[in-house]
């Protein structure tokens, strides 16, 4: 361990990519570490998944991202970052994940999978799409349930309790509907979310109003059996038959790795990280925070197109501190 980079990145999505291309572009020696594969919440979004910016909105260095409709798809986001990554040459390690990360007198001390890293700063680009939101109800931990939603052939057929009324809970509802699945939905609220992508929301209203779909609304799952759950509805419990549940509940930022590096987190419902706007290093010293993560569970903040550019800012600082 010899060699001390001078940017060590932890996240290899859009964010964690557009931070090691400003990196490279000012000289400076730096690395990105990747849990999995190149864009890694992208390749696990599901996969007729179409985005609600248009492909313009996510452009970044320059290069044009050319989709075929006006808002692209998964398999054309994949493409353009790797694309990003094959033009920059990026040094990017894929499927190491950090374990351990340690401050050090001048510098800090990064455990991986495979291997040991120094570095003067590091740049948190882990999103937040790593750690599901668990509903902690028995029966949760049965093989039946999934909190990852990729295509709808394994559940023809098949009765389906999605939990969820955000983009990723449509989503799996209609087209496990379409594929012949018998979709039940759990919502908390008394109908499908508001941001819901505008050119879905009619058809999951229209479905559900025809009842083609069932919801229970203002309603909760309570327990999931091997062949049946429980919900939880304003009429009382009601037990349903079931063969799969598609828990749709959302994410988490990785809170583990700021708590290692003592990055504060805020007290109230948002644990939002702390961070300086201006430069986005966290109150720890050398710790920058870039893309969603500065939002803390607080995901509808930041996204792509509002994030890239704190990779111009957390590299400008850099080299600015660098150069003292």
């Amino acid at each position: 361990m010899t060699k001390i980079y001078e940017m060590l990145i932890i996240g290899g999505g859009p964010i964690g990519l557009a931070c090691g291309v400003e990196a490279k572009k000012a000289g400076l020696d730096y690395v990105i570490i990747e849990k999995g594969a190149l864009t890694n919440s992208i390749y696990n979004y599901p996969i007729n998944m179409t985005f609600f910016s248009t492909s313009d909105r996510l452009e970044m260095a320059g290069i044009p991202f050319m989709s075929i409709g006006n808002k692209p798809n998964r398999t054309e986001a994949l493409e353009y970052y790797r694309r990003i990554f094959s033009h920059f040459d990026l040094n990017v390690k894929l499927y190491e994940e950090v374990k351990v990360l340690e401050k050090k007198e001048r510098e800090f001390y990064v455990k991986t999978s495979k291997g040991e890293y120094l570095t003067k700063n590091i740049v948190m680009a882990t999103g937040f799409y790593d750690l599901p939101n668990l509903m902690n109800i028995p029966g949760e931990d049965l093989p039946k349930v999934h909190h990852y939603y990729k295509e709808p052939w394994p559940f023809i057929n098949q009765k389906i309790v999605v939990v969820g009324g955000a983009n990723s809970a449509v989503d799996a509802a209609l087209e496990t509907w379409r594929k012949g699945a018998e979709v039940s939905m759990v919502l908390l609220d008394e109908e499908v979310d508001q941001a819901v992508k505008y050119w879905v929301r009619p058809d999951i209203v229209n479905r559900i109003k025809e009842g083609s779909i069932k919801a229970f609304t203002k309603s909760k799952l309570k327990e999931i059996r091997k062949h049946e759950v429980v919900i939880t509805t304003p009429d009382g419990d009601v037990t349903v038959e079931n063969d799969f549940v598609l828990a749709m509940t959302g994410y988490k930022p990785n809170f583990g790795l700021l708590n290692q590096l003592g990055v504060n987190l805020s007290e109230d419902e948002k644990c939002q990280p702390q961070y300086n706007e201006l430069s986005h290093e966290s109150n720890v010293p050398g710790v920058y925070l870039a893309g969603v993560v500065c939002g803390g569970l607080n995901t509808r903040e930041f996204f792509i197109e509002n994030s890239v550019v704190h990779a111009e800012t957390i590299v400008r600082d850099i080299v600015r501190k660098l150069e003292k």
